[in-house]
């Protein structure tokens, strides 16, 4: 059984699905448990990290003496997904210690720099990969074994699916990225999710609130209550919706707004992109590169930040070239202005940008810092934690 409700859609019920990094997590664990108890498995239980649990079927599971293998079919529920209904496979084999994770058939390879995995590493992201890792240790942990696995993930069609992605434009060839923070695929509709961000902010402002916290994503909700201290504060997320978002909280009543998000999706309000989403138009870098020229970047620099895949990337690249506080200054009045305008003053709104940090590992979850805000920024902050 699937604790997985329908969400209402433009007025009609949709089915919610799980991802990629699930499929792979959880065929690891049954074939890691198939390897160690010899024994094959009809379904698999997991707990994604939305804490939800999934009962999966568990596909073409083969035990050998010293590997098994098997594999779980990709469910997007309702929503428009290029890698619903494939296959994606787990083939284990014991190791002397540890759980090493790499990419078969249809896993694309990371051959930039700036993106979640380092270059030559597997495109399989930071979550998917501790979620395998904790799949494993729990199989391990119940037959008693001691010692280690070798995982690889495939995804045979993902080599097809790979050439209607922007994978190979932004570094990953060969495959598919195995991908999924929160472990579930929700049904997206834009109506839909504009009105919720007004739903929401409605009942936030009927229980008395008079500040409109808005995060781009998971990752942008975690770094404004670990890092900015307002763990505890309402948040709402937008999403790409960040001009909705200002437009429903303008018309609700909120005097205060402060959007706090990752710089990948906020340095497209630079060149007046109120809709994040990349359908909508990209420019991420093209903005650095004005930004940069502004602040009296050379052409060396400018093409170096333009060969980048990542925001996060050509971060690093201005900090080497001494010039990304000059950068980000003349992005901060560029925001700025966009906001001021869409907001047309009715209400004092403000963002924090956050990046990756230089020293984080790849494994790891992204650790934030602050890259750039908004003058008013430290002013909305204590308003909040008030």
């Amino acid at each position: 059984m699937n604790e997985l409700e329908l969400r209402l859609v433009n007025g009609k019920f949709m089915r919610r699905g799980w991802t990629t990094g699930t499929c792979a997590a959880a065929a690891a664990g049954a074939a890691a448990w198939m390897l160690l108890f010899k024994r094959k498995r009809e379904t698999y239980s997991i707990v994604t990290p939305k804490g939800i649990t999934l009962s999966l079927k568990v596909e073409e599971p083969e035990i050998h003496t010293d590997s098994a293998s098997c594999g779980i079919r990709k469910d997007a529920g309702d929503d428009p997904d290029v890698t619903h209904g494939v296959m994606v496979y787990a083939a284990v084999r014991y190791r002397e210690s540890g759980v090493h994770i790499d990419g078969g058939e249809g896993i694309g390879r990371v051959t930039k720099p700036g993106l979640d995995q380092p270059i030559g590493n597997a495109a399989i992201n930071s979550t998917p990969r501790k979620m395998i890792t904790r799949e494993c240790e729990r199989a391990a942990a119940e037959a008693e074994y001691n010692g280690g696995f070798e995982v690889i993930i495939s995804i045979p069609a993902g080599v097809e699916i790979a050439s209607r992605t922007f994978n190979p434009r932004v570094g990953i060839t060969g495959g598919i990225s195995i991908l999924g923070t929160s472990g579930i695929v929700e049904p997206m509709s834009e109506a839909a999710y504009t009105e919720s961000i007004r739903l929401e902010l409605r009942q936030r402002y009927s229980e008395g609130s008079r500040n409109a916290l808005f995060t781009v994503g998971n990752f942008a909700a975690a770094f404004a209550a670990d890092a900015l201290g307002l763990d505890g504060v309402p948040m709402v997320k937008c999403s790409n919706f960040i001009g909705e978002a200002i437009d429903a909280a303008e018309e609700i009543g909120f005097p205060h707004c402060l959007l706090v998000g990752h710089i990948g999706k906020l340095v497209k309000l630079g060149i007046g992109i109120t809709n994040t989403h990349s359908s909508r138009g990209d420019g991420r870098l093209e903005t650095l590169i004005a930004c940069t020229l502004e602040a009296g970047g050379d052409l060396e620099l400018l093409r170096n930040i333009s060969g980048c895949v990542s925001t996060d990337a050509a971060l690093s690249v201005l900090r080497r070239a001494g010039l990304l506080e000059d950068t980000m200054e003349k992005l901060r009045v560029r925001m700025e202005d966009t906001i001021k305008r869409r907001s047309a003053g009715l209400l004092e709104a403000g963002f924090v940008c956050f990046g990756k940090k230089e020293s984080s590992d790849a494994n790891s979850e992204k650790e934030g810092e602050i890259v750039l805000q908004s003058s008013n920024a430290e002013t909305l902050l204590e308003v909040f934690r008030q």
